[in-house]
């Protein structure tokens, strides 16, 4: 007999948990939810005070059964599940499961998964907290009344399969809503006129900045290039002025959730579901070999850049002994909080600091390894000196014509020694070094180079920005956003395209449905709201029937409305005017969940399919018969190959242009690089700059 039964949700958790608790405490895994509302019904009487139905999860049964067995042979039961309002719920259906008493002190928690944290969690068990379990159960009544209502409507009105929820709605809103930014985009023309310097045989680049006794204007046209070109009388230009200065730039905060899903994306190329669960198994423990199972990372659900006093101490010493006492940080850094921040737990960082990366590299699969190495060098990082710059502005000018440089070297890396945070822009900063300037100096220019540019729509949302701009609006919690993204585009309502968001067909019709009917269901304010009364109904000062009935009423006028005017919508198969060639019958487009294919009408007799091809413009370089197509490989990687393959086997990972190099005659491909797509020779080193 156990004198403790410790539960947890997963094995690995109970196996790390159980070598640090010893021989009196048994620990085992309830896998997840015990009991949860039912699938096959809504499991909400909104007729009786919305009593809820909750029932044994499908497949549970041995589970809880094994858990009731251990709870007899112990003297005391711990719920130790994750610390957050999921978690808290967890423990609360195994209390009630197995006959716990949620106002005995059975409920333990901790950040992190480390002996220290584990045995100080034990000293200090609480009861369940029921603000805390309410919360979790009003989100959880808010998404069955949405999506139990909602979908079947969608099922018979427009086609089966289909789902709406809150926080997925509003995410395919605001795909949708970009995606309308960007057709309707005009792109506007400017110029600017870039320059090339030399003082004392030393080169330097300026750029056009604004004519005398005028503000600074973009310039419009070839006109308005040639205009100022005109104006500038020789190749002497004069220093006006100089301007130095010391820029100082801190590092980055620790990471919450938000945060290492979009810089997981942006430096991994990870998607946000594989930063979870890898992160997941950081926390939960890892086996170190002869260091046994342990816990990497503090708990990876959380919105707070808090960290405590013995990580900061541990991260200092570190600090001071690899880099020097230069490089600590001097004053604490503001810890940023979201417009809903809990504040709950800690940021993310390594349980150890002098748990180093290189030591683990040989011992953790390599996306483990990728993951942690980021969020230690983070973590530090944000607990080093900020970096320090030196500028220097230069305006130049001849005559009426001012041209303006600018330079930076870096005086004192600080953090950037170490970690410096990516950007969605990729814009990177590089040292511009200029030569010993003043004011009056004599300088002569070498060329000026006039360039046509075009402004840019707004981009497209990857995940990163997408988890960005939800965190931003308030729009569901740090444990919502990898599942929402993956719903959407398992439901075909958005795909990923170059890693961005497109809406699809089946996608726009759903959220027109949505935005006739359900107004508020996707309005950004509305949800956002909702999320705070959570908050509201966490913290005790609301009560969760309180909310579930005020948004229930007025939902369930939209319902009747919806039920009674929402007209059936047909989507109809659209002939491509080709007959099939294992049947003979005509060939159609149909809608599936990853947009438009080809498919026989003759379907079930006849199951013959194939992608819609998508020509670019394009001759084959290779045989000039084909013409050039879109293709994806298995796993999904957008190539171009020839329309006569297999005849001509010709492909290209880059997207080829329809003129030859001005060099050598060869063909031209589009190439992305890290500003964006640069136009290449495949022969020579010919390039140029193109506009994204």
């Amino acid at each position: 007999m156990s004198d403790f039964l410790v539960i947890v949700e997963s094995p690995a958790k109970a196996k790390t948990i159980e070598r640090y608790l010893g021989k009196k405490y048994k620990v085992k895994a309830s896998m997840g939810h015990i009991r949860d509302l039912p699938r096959s019904q809504m499991g909400v009487d909104t007729e009786n005070n919305y009593e809820l139905k909750y029932i044994t999860i499908r497949g549970k049964g041995p589970v809880l059964k094994d858990l009731k067995a251990a709870t007899k042979k112990a003297k005391k039961i711990f719920l130790a599940s994750d610390p957050d309002r999921e978690g808290e719920a967890i423990a609360r259906h195994l209390a009630y499961s197995l006959g716990v008493d949620i106002h005995s002190d059975c409920r333990v928690v901790f950040n992190e998964i480390t002996e220290e944290a584990i045995r100080e969690s034990f000293k200090h068990p609480r009861p369940i907290n029921m603000d805390t379990v309410d919360a979790q159960q009003a989100r959880r009544v808010l998404d069955r009344l949405v999506g139990y209502n909602i979908s079947p409507l969608l099922w018979k009105k427009v086609k089966k399969g289909l789902s709406a929820g809150r926080v997925q709605s509003v995410a395919v809103r605001l795909i949708i809503d970009r995606e309308q930014e960007v057709k309707s985009f005009i792109p506007e023309e400017y110029w600017t006129i870039e320059g090339e310097f030399i003082k004392e045989g030393n080169s330097f680049s300026g750029s056009f900045n604004s004519l005398a006794d005028e503000d600074k204007k973009p310039l419009g046209s070839e006109h308005d290039v040639q205009s100022v070109l005109k104006q500038i009388t020789d190749s002497k230009f004069i220093v006006t002025s100089v301007i130095k200065k010391e820029r100082k730039r801190n590092p980055a905060l620790p990471f919450i959730t938000s945060s290492l899903q979009q810089e997981a994306a942006r430096r991994l190329n990870f998607r946000t579901k594989k930063t979870m669960m890898l992160s997941q198994q950081l926390y939960e423990g890892v086996n170190l070999g002869k260091e046994g199972t342990v816990g990497l990372i503090t708990y990876m659900r959380t919105d707070s850049t808090r960290i405590s006093e013995l990580a900061q101490s541990e991260a200092a010493a570190y600090i001071a002994s690899e880099f020097g006492e230069n490089y600590l940080r001097k004053a604490k850094q503001k810890e940023k909080k979201s417009i809903n921040s809990q504040n709950a737990h800690e940021a993310i960082r390594p349980t150890s600091t002098l748990r180093h990366p290189k030591a683990l590299k040989e011992i953790l699969p390599r996306d483990q390894y990728r993951l942690y190495k980021l969020i230690w060098e983070r973590f530090v990082a944000s607990q080093m000196a900020e970096a320090v710059m030196d500028t220097m502005t230069v305006d130049l000018q001849n005559g009426s014509v001012n041209f303006r440089s600018t330079g930076s070297t870096l005086k004192f890396p600080g953090f950037m020694k170490l970690y410096v945070e990516g950007s969605d822009d990729k814009i990177d900063e590089k040292e511009t070094i200029l030569p010993d300037l003043n004011e009056g100096d004599e300088v002569q220019n070498k060329t000026l180079n006039p360039k046509q540019h075009f402004t840019q729509p707004p981009p497209r949302y990857t995940e990163a920005r997408l988890v960005r701009t939800l965190e931003e609006l308030g729009i569901g919690r740090p444990s919502t956003y990898a599942p929402t993204l993956d719903t959407i585009q398992k439901r075909g309502y958005v795909s990923l395209d170059n890693k961005r968001f497109i809406p699809t067909e089946i996608g726009e019709i759903v959220h027109k449905v949505m935005e006739e009917f359900f107004p508020e269901i996707i309005d950004v304010d509305f949800t956002a709201r909702l999320e705070k009364g959570l908050d509201h109904i966490e913290e005790g000062t609301m009560e969760w029937i309180t909310l579930i009935d005020t948004f229930y009423k007025e939902f369930h006028t939209y319902l009747e409305t919806a039920e009674q005017e929402m007209e059936k919508i047909e989507i109809k198969d659209e002939p491509t005017g080709e007959d099939c060639e294992k049947c003979g019958s005509q060939l159609v487009f149909k809608m599936g969940r990853f947009g438009k294919f080809i498919a026989c009408s003759n379907f079930p007799d006849c199951r013959n399919t194939k992608p819609i091809i998508k020509e670019i413009g394009v001759t084959c370089p290779e045989c000039s018969e084909g013409s050039i197509v879109e293709r994806k490989s298995k796993k999904k990687r957008l190539f171009y190959g020839c329309s006569r393959y297999p005849e001509c086997e010709f492909l290209s990972w880059d997207k080829p242009l329809p003129r030859k190099c001005p060099k050598c005659e060869k063909y031209l491909v589009e190439k992305k690089v890290k500003k964006g797509l640069q136009v290449q020779c495949i022969s020579c080193d010919y390039n140029e700059e193109k506009q994204t």
